[in-house]
């Protein structure tokens, strides 16, 4: 800052840029977190529904990994809604 407190034009210019690039930071996170929120929850959900036609004695794992997904995408996105990433 100068020495009366007004902004030059170039630090008024780099508080835009830097504003702006905040902005679209934060949209590119938020789009993110959506994407993944439906990975996670659709992922749980094939594998719940034995969409990969899993069989055998390991069939079981299906159950528990499906199950730990969908919890984790719905826990993802309460804290989406919330804004706590």
């Amino acid at each position: 800052m100068s020495d009366n407190n007004i902004p030059t034009p170039e630090e008024r210019r780099r508080e835009r840029q830097q504003s702006a690039a905040g902005g679209a930071n934060s949209v590119m996170r938020a789009i993110f977190g959506i994407i993944m929120i439906i990975i996670y929850v659709g992922m749980g959900i094939l594998l719940l529904i034995n969409f990969f036609d899993w069989g055998g004695d390991w069939a079981w794992t299906r159950y528990v990994v499906g199950s730990v997904l969908v919890v984790y995408g719905f826990w993802r996105a309460y804290r989406q809604i919330k804004g706590i990433d």
